[in-house]
């Protein structure tokens, strides 16, 4: 077992023994599934109008009728539960003393850092594929495109990676769970304004720069089926700032 692969079973073993965990699970997971039927039951009620006014089976686009909004809503969900995910990661550690026996220990900063990213990581991905069972379901019922559907769910992961990687760099900050997941929080709203930010400003070079550093825009076109490789490479990069970020915050406590 490698020294990345030892932290992730150790961070998945303190996950799942305490409640927390279990708690935004199932919150998250009963929000979803009622925006979900709150969905398709509109969908439903429109698609039973439009009969009664044409008398002929009505089409519908579920893409645009149910999974955008939900993909939207899902994204605002993730910016308030992924903080409380991550808050511990870090701030723990160091409020029970353990995190200096962690430093001093064979594994290096690199390993740590990795290792607490993907526990999240994996936590993530298995509230996200519970989800994959609305489309599944639906698909029994309706037929829809499954491209946007497929981005979509792309954009929910590289936006859940990003949002970790931001809650990583704030726990690695302070021992206080608290104010990590404030500072997190704070951070992820910040990115998320400058996309409004960037629309006040306008068709200019400042208003292009400040868009581009929000991911709105960039999860937008994703989930709106548009495959851009700048909106990867936007992702990517800046999963790989924060990683780095928190690497320097841990690197740096490791030093006093």
């Amino acid at each position: 077992m490698t020294p990345v692969h030892t932290i992730v079973a150790k961070e998945l073993r303190s996950a799942f023994v305490s409640p927390v965990v279990y708690v935004i699970a199932a919150i998250f997971l009963a929000i979803v599934g009622l925006l979900a039927y709150s969905a398709a039951a509109n969908a439903s009620n429109q698609a039973i109008r439009l009969m009664q006014i044409q008398n002929t089976y009505a089409q519908l686009n579920l893409n645009d009728m149910l999974f955008r909004p939900l993909f939207r809503s899902i994204n605002l969900i993730l910016m308030i539960i992924l903080p409380l995910l991550t808050m511990r990661l870090f701030a723990e550690e160091r409020k029970l003393r353990t995190f200096e026996l962690l430093l001093t220990s064979p594994i290096g900063v690199n390993e740590i850092v990795s290792g607490k990213f993907m526990s999240v990581i994996i936590v993530y991905s298995g509230l996200l594929s519970l989800t994959s069972l609305i489309p599944i379901t639906l698909s029994a019922y309706a037929t829809f495109d499954w491209r946007p559907i497929y981005l979509g769910y792309v954009a929910l992961f590289l936006q859940g990676a990003l949002l970790i990687s931001i809650g990583l760099f704030a726990s690695a900050l302070t021992e206080n769970q608290i104010i990590a997941a404030f500072l997190s929080f704070g951070c992820i709203l910040g990115l998320w304004m400058l996309g409004a930010l960037g629309g006040i400003v306008g068709d200019t070079t400042v208003g292009h720069i400040l868009s581009y550093l929000s991911f709105s825009e960039h999860y937008e076109r994703l989930i709106r089926g548009l495959f851009n490789l700048k909106d990867i490479l936007y992702y990517v990069s800046g999963i790989a700032f924060m990683w780095f970020a928190a690497h320097q915050a841990v690197d740096a406590y490791r030093w006093k």
